[in-house]
């Protein structure tokens, strides 16, 4: 009898590979530093797929916003958050659903009453109102729920908290209670998330002397390489929340500025992925694909497209010298009536496309409009009460309406 030799063992399989490709390493510290820079924080409950790009990448994001920008990069079981504070404050900047002083005063005072409760713990409205008013008389703050506006400026306060996912309601609402606040009332829950609205200070809120004085993302020595540090932050916080810097904008830093234009340029880029190009006038920042955390110019409001109506229409005037540029910056004067004069001429010519709104609208009314836009966008400002300075930065921006044709 022949005996064979059999070999006995398991069958090799094929193991899977968790190795990212470098592309696509890439891509995702882009989304993750995007998606820091313009959101209030990262939850892991609502996006955990980014919440875990984050974690997995922390080291080297935490490492790149603290070296060039100051910020603190947190991340805990249940967020991911970078504590933003801008260089320059723009009331663009606020809560847009806000109307008044009131409706911050109240937000802040409902995170004051927030930071008593646990979480998922329940409260009802009149609760809040009545600890809030009471606060808010102490400090010699006037408020009167019996008041209509005063109501409504609560209401927003609630529901910008509702978004931000602090507190969620769990009967009623607060647009109920705004309109009869004796028969509606409204039962909430707190959230995880109530312990991360406002950003962590540097000192006692006492010890600031003047508002400026909060800018500040951490405390700065007096010797020359922690002002050097303090340069760099203040530069790359600008690039990264403002829509438009100017060169000239940098004149206590100029020698700094200059030696940092290429670095800025290609940090920038490797970071977020946006692409940045020198003009005469400055540095300018573009996205280079249409899928962006952020708004940009232009944005899908109508407004947008009024603007770049009339920046190429002001465009056409320099060109024929109708109008006449600033001689050492390249920027133009433009007043109140003469916007009023483009709209006019721009509402006969392409009338047909604008809204049922823009159509009606006087053209002072829509001229205001016009002016508000551009200054968000960092476009120019008000030289004086009639007088408009448009800066070169404008002249990038201009589109027409026409027609096209799609591929099906």
């Amino acid at each position: 009898m022949i005996l064979e030799t059999i070999k006995v063992g398991k069958k090799k399989q094929k193991k899977r590979s968790n190795i990212i490709d470098k592309d696509e390493f890439s891509n995702r510290k882009k989304m993750c530093m995007n998606a820091l820079l313009n959101r209030p924080w990262i939850a892991k409950e609502t996006d955990s797929q980014l919440y875990y790009w984050i974690k997995e990448q922390y080291q080297t994001l935490r490492e790149w916003f603290w070296h060039y920008t100051g910020y603190n990069l947190i991340i805990n079981g249940k967020l991911a958050k970078l504590e933003k504070v801008p260089e320059v404050a723009y009331s663009w900047m606020g809560f847009q659903e806000f109307r008044e002083p009131l409706d911050y005063s109240l937000f802040t005072f409902c995170l004051w009453f927030l930071e008593a409760r646990t979480e998922q713990e329940q409260f009802l409205l009149t609760d809040l109102i009545k600890e809030v008013r009471d606060s808010m008389t102490e400090m010699g703050m006037n408020v009167d729920w019996r008041n209509y506006y005063h109501r409504l400026s609560m209401a927003r306060a609630l529901k910008k908290l509702k978004n931000l996912q602090v507190i969620q309601a769990v009967d009623g609402t607060e647009a109920d209670w705004a309109m009869d606040n004796e028969k509606y009332n409204v039962l909430y829950e707190v959230t995880s998330y109530s312990r991360y609205v406002l950003r962590h200070l540097n000192k006692e809120l006492a010890a600031y002397t003047d508002m400026m004085q909060m800018s500040e993302a951490m405390i700065y020595e007096d010797n020359l390489e922690e002002q050097n540090r303090k340069r760099r932050h203040r530069l790359y916080r600008r690039y990264l929340l403002e829509p438009v810097v100017l060169d000239e904008q940098w004149k206590e830093d100029l020698f700094y500025f200059h030696g940092q234009k290429n670095h800025l340029i290609n940090q920038i880029k490797l970071m977020f992925g946006w692409e940045g190009s020198r003009y005469h006038e400055g540095i300018l920042f573009f996205e280079p694909t249409l899928s962006t955390e952020a708004e940009v110019f232009p944005t899908l409001a109508s407004i947008s497209d009024l603007v770049m109506l009339v920046l190429g229409q002001i465009r056409q005037e320099v060109i024929s010298e109708s109008i006449k540029k600033i001689p050492h910056n390249l920027d133009v004067h433009i007043t109140r009536p003469h916007m009023e004069r483009i709209l006019i001429q721009l509402k006969e010519q392409y009338g047909e496309y604008w809204t049922n709104d823009q159509r009606k609208m006087k053209s002072s009314e829509l001229a205001e409009q016009i002016f508000l836009h551009m200054i968000e966008w960092g476009f120019g400002e008000w030289e004086d009460s009639t007088l408009f300075t448009l800066w070169a930065v404008a002249g990038r921006w201009v589109a027409q309406y026409g027609t096209g044709e799609m591929d099906l």
